[in-house]
């Protein structure tokens, strides 16, 4: 079975930057859209952005101008480029496919951004 191992987290200052990364175990990225997601504490957990198995990007209003989703297939691994982070973009972040599968939820990647 595919399973999915975020990392690339970690503390960061305000205005700061971070580049997410999702290994595969195997190939899903030409079976699958893949998306990017987190989990704020109390908070319910919220799509962030979609890169199609054509390629194509969409984001949410949150990361638009600020992240950028994208894929390696020969490496199976999903980015997510994330800049001009911002207090309220700290939380646990997850990649998935998209929709989402409950079976390839992972421990996710804490991203903390904080002075």
């Amino acid at each position: 079975q595919v399973q999915l191992v975020e990392s690339g987290g970690g503390l960061v200052q305000p205005g700061g930057s971070l580049r997410l990364s999702c290994a595969a175990s195997g190939s899903i990225f030409t079976i699958y859209h893949m998306g990017w997601y987190r989990q704020a504490p109390g908070k319910q957990r919220e799509w962030l952005a979609r890169i199609t198995r054509g390629g194509n990007t969409n984001y949410a209003d949150v990361g638009k101008g600020r992240f950028a989703i994208s894929r390696d297939n020969a490496k199976n691994t999903v980015y997510l480029q994330m800049d001009s982070l911002k207090p309220e973009d700290t939380a646990v972040y997850y990649c998935n496919t998209d929709p989402p599968l409950s079976t390839y939820w992972g421990q996710g990647t804490q991203v903390t951004v904080s002075s």
